[in-house]
């Protein structure tokens, strides 16, 4: 059966500051940790990405002409404040109305992100959201761009604060690369959701007329067997690590007792405890019913098996399919059954597990709103042929996507929108300029854009509402 979507539905496109922006150090643009890390880590730098701080034009151009009529973008903190506070940049700031006017003259609604994995160096060296300083210095970030960017009206917070803790503190592909210090990941969590908490309560106190919420990662945990108590207990505790932690922070305002048995057994075993004080509580509680929307990034779940062993990640950055492990001690490990398929880079293709996790939300935390996918596509070793990609995969892994989104609203949910990761190809920040997303195919030495077959399937679709 045909699916449909609403007459309302934004067709959108993502895409962040340093993933897309390039000019690291253009007009007056403050160092990110990501800047060292690269050179030191990797085999790739953020210059020149995709050179949208100089092709925002021709980017947004070619939305209009698609059907996208949504962008989600982040703005580098440091194009700000290049040290995270004190002095403002005025380039930096001028950059961002031209590029807000620039949406608005195509149709283009931007969904903006204060923090999209770059924290300035200067704060983040400094203990980045760890340290609760930085807190204040974040809120004080917030406070001026609402201030100062009155044509903005969709904010988001944080980007993926749990892919934050996981990637800095537990699998050590972010800066500053510390592996499996559990007790840090819940830490950078709370934290950083008592800094959204503060910055939606002082959205919302100053009578801003926009809307404002935050984007979290949730892939969804299944138990390898579903009929073992252990390897079900594995996904729970996994899911509270990446999901229900920071759910709970975001709707109830507090961890029930159920999350914190998990993270007192997951603490007991990988050592270290938490500073979590009355007055963060405080903070949460107040915010929890004044986040006008969630927004969801999904690619990917996993199945989780009881494990009885040393913790042991291992990150496939370069497409090698199978080269991945993935084993906590306490928790578990991953073990995907055989028949499900993956990428190159391991990750599992399950549209189900979108439409499991929007359910969750509206089950479990009925005061969420309204949700946003905010984040979904299939990266991809891209066959450029003909000046065009024929990107069948790609097209097949969104239309399923989007088969369950249908499907979640027709059962209730209120999903309002869709935004493919990526717009136009990026770089991708722990795997580099291989693996590809974007609707554009950029060719990195020129930065000419291309469309893609995506491309023309997605502006179908948005035009019409049907998934075909």
């Amino acid at each position: 059966m045909t699916k449909t979507l609403p007459k309302d539905f934004i067709f959108g496109g993502a895409t962040a500051a340093y993933q897309a922006e390039g000019a690291t150090k253009t007009d007056g643009k403050g160092p990110v940790a990501w800047d060292k890390y690269l050179e030191d880590n990797y085999w790739y730098t953020a210059e020149p990405a995709s050179d949208f701080y100089n092709r925002y034009p021709v980017d947004l151009k070619l939305a209009e002409e698609y059907g996208v009529n949504g962008i989600r973008i982040s703005i580098a903190w440091s194009r700000i404040f290049p040290v995270g506070k004190g002095q403002v940049n005025p380039k930096g700031v001028a950059y961002y109305h031209k590029l807000f006017t620039e949406c608005h003259r195509r149709g283009v609604e931007p969904f903006v992100t204060l923090h999209h994995f770059d924290t300035p160096e200067a704060l983040h060296s400094n203990g980045d959201f760890l340290n609760r300083e930085n807190i204040d210095h974040f809120v004080d970030y917030a406070a001026y761009c609402f201030e100062e960017f009155p044509e903005v009206k969709y904010w988001t917070t944080f980007n993926e604060i749990g892919p934050i803790g996981d990637g800095q503190y537990l699998v050590g592909k972010f800066p500053p690369g510390i592996q499996y210090d559990l007790a840090k990941v819940f830490q950078s969590h709370h934290n950083m959701m008592v800094a959204h908490a503060r910055a939606v309560r002082l959205y919302k106190d100053k009578g801003y007329t926009g809307e404002i919420g935050v984007v979290h990662a949730l892939p969804t945990k299944y138990p390898y067997d579903p009929e073992n108590s252990d390897d079900v207990r594995a996904a729970e505790l996994e899911d509270i690590i990446h999901n229900k932690f920071i759910l709970d922070a975001t709707y109830l305002g507090h961890y029930s007792d159920r999350t914190m048995e998990g993270v007192k057994l997951i603490l007991e075993a990988n050592g270290g405890e938490l500073d979590l004080r009355d007055e963060d509580f405080e903070v949460l509680k107040a915010a929890k019913d004044l986040n006008d929307f969630l927004g969801i990034n999904y690619y990917m779940s996993d199945w989780m098996q009881s494990f009885d062993g040393e913790t042991e990640i291992i990150h496939n950055g370069k497409g090698e399919k199978g080269s991945s492990k993935y084993q906590i001690k306490g928790v578990g490990r991953r073990q995907a059954p055989t028949n499900i398929p993956k990428t190159d880079w391991d990750w599992i293709i399950y549209p189900q597990g979108l439409y499991d996790q929007i359910m969750r939300v509206k089950n479990d935390y009925p005061n969420y709103k309204k949700i946003y996918i905010t984040e979904n596509g299939l990266g991809y070793k891209d066959e450029f042929v003909d000046n065009t990609v024929h990107d069948n995969a790609r097209i097949d892994y969104v239309k399923k996507h989007l088969d369950v989104i249908s499907d979640a609203i027709t059962d209730g949910a209120n999903v309002k929108g869709y935004f493919i990761w990526s717009l136009m190809d990026v770089f991708s920040w722990s795997n580099g300029y291989e693996k590809r997303y974007g609707l554009f195919y950029v060719d990195f030495e020129t930065q000419e854009r291309y469309p893609k077959k995506s491309a023309h399937w997605y502006k179908k679709v948005a035009e019409t509402q049907v998934i075909e």
